[in-house]
């Protein structure tokens, strides 16, 4: 087992990693943006690169920090979500075959963040069913009480601190995707790790010791995940994972590998990128005391308030797409099977579309431009439900601690594709 992690760890992570290094040495912008020591700031790269052009070429990766160019990409047939980091089709195809299914990561195959169309479609269709309109609507209720629930228990010890991320923030929508997927109450705790953990992979270069870290995560969360599937076929709820062991159709039944990794992708991103939203937003407003007390005084902006976080401080800032085929960008060439980094963070902060885009401003007219949640085929799916936990926990949080104010310095996460906090110190005011 070690000689085939150690095999995935080199195609996808060492020798990418390898070039980017070497790009960082010659002075490539693209490297520079990914790079471990910007993380706190990612956005001059992002601004340096943009200014080079619609899309810029290094020596293995090109990269596009443009709203316009990465709309394309994110929208266009000819490009696919990419199951690796390695620059080379050869690699594609070694990592594949070197892949073990009982440790798959969030952007290998079968995930919906690494297939195309028909799969792609087919499982989409059927997950979509949880984050309709209607459904999500049905939810509002179930995520204030949840919210206010939270806010009662840290309330009831009249704290004169607390941590935002662990006391709220990660526990609100960790708790709603549970309860989607008939994941038990108790199990809260372990997935937060386990999910925190398996982030990791999403990171480019990263290290033997933190692949190992991500790869055991994923190891144990799907070794759990194939119990729980077994338990819901035996005595099926109402929730969304028993109705995809259920499906009639055999057209389009999941496999057991499907059901796992679309459980285990649907309960990750349900938590983590929106554990990053509201503690973004959290941090945005209390460094902005003017917009709070505009939101306080007209909580009806709360919605637009959120939009404009995830502009300024998108939680997922990059994603990778791979042309089938030699194409064109903006009237840039790209070669086919050229990784192309797309920069979702500095799209957001396009001057062409935000005006004075580095500015939180939480009436911003068009702050729902932004490309935060993707755009095209793999838009997220989530993406609603996000935008109401975000608005309702930030909402109940300075409704019930009007007086809340940062108690230390916030702790950035050490990742560069996710962006948001490890601990968020507040102070209560009692």
């Amino acid at each position: 087992m070690i000689a085939r992690s150690a095999a995935v760890w080199a195609m996808k992570y060492a020798l990418p990693g390898v070039g980017l290094r070497a790009a960082a040495r010659r002075g490539e912008a693209i490297s520079l943006a990914v790079a471990p020591g910007i993380r706190h700031d990612p956005f001059p790269a992002y601004d340096a690169i943009r200014a080079q052009g619609p899309l810029v070429h290094g020596r293995f990766v090109s990269a596009t920090a443009s709203h316009s160019s990465a709309d394309a990409v994110l929208r266009s047939e000819v490009f696919r979500a990419g199951p690796t980091g390695a620059p080379f089709r050869a690699l594609d195809r070694l990592l594949s075959a070197a892949i073990d299914p009982r440790a798959l990561g969030p952007d290998d195959p079968p995930s919906l963040l690494a297939i195309a169309p028909p799969e792609h479609t087919r499982i989409r269709r059927l997950v979509s069913r949880a984050f309709t309109a209607r459904a999500i609507a049905a939810l509002s209720a179930r995520v204030q009480d949840l919210a206010h629930e939270m806010l009662d228990a840290i309330a009831a010890t009249k704290p004169a601190t607390f941590d935002l991320i662990d006391s709220y923030a990660a526990l609100l929508p960790v708790t709603v995707i549970s309860e989607i997927l008939g994941v038990p109450t108790q199990m809260r705790h372990q997935f937060l790790v386990w999910g925190n953990q398996a982030a990791l992979a999403l990171e480019p270069g990263l290290s033997w010791r933190d692949y190992r870290r991500a790869d055991a995560a994923a190891r144990n969360a799907h070794a759990w995940l194939d119990e729980h599937i077994d338990r819901l076929r035996r005595n099926p709820g109402d929730d969304l994972l028993s109705q995809l062991i259920q499906t009639a159709d055999e057209s389009d039944r999941l496999t057991h590998t499907e059901l796992r990794i679309t459980a285990l992708l649907v309960l990750g991103a349900g938590f983590e990128t929106t554990v990053n939203l509201i503690g973004n937003a959290v941090a945005l407003l209390l460094a902005h005391p003017d917009q709070l007390d505009r939101l306080q005084r007209d909580p009806t902006g709360w919605d637009n308030a959120i939009e404009e976080v995830l502009r300024l401080d998108s939680p997922v800032q990059i994603t990778l797409r791979i042309p089938n085929s030699d194409t064109e960008v903006a009237g840039v060439p790209v070669r086919g099977g050229r990784p192309v980094v797309v920069m979702l963070g500095g799209a957001n902060r396009d001057p062409d579309v935000f005006t004075d885009p580095h500015r939180f401003d939480s009436t911003r007219p068009n702050a729902r431009e932004h490309l935060a949640f993707s755009a095209g085929p793999h838009f997220c799916l989530g993406a609603q439900l996000a935008r109401l936990e975000a608005a309702t926990a930030a909402r109940a949080l300075f409704e019930r601690f009007p007086d809340l104010a940062l108690d230390d310095q916030p702790t950035r996460r050490d990742t560069r594709v996710l962006r948001g906090y490890q601990h968020l110190p507040l102070r209560t005011g009692w």
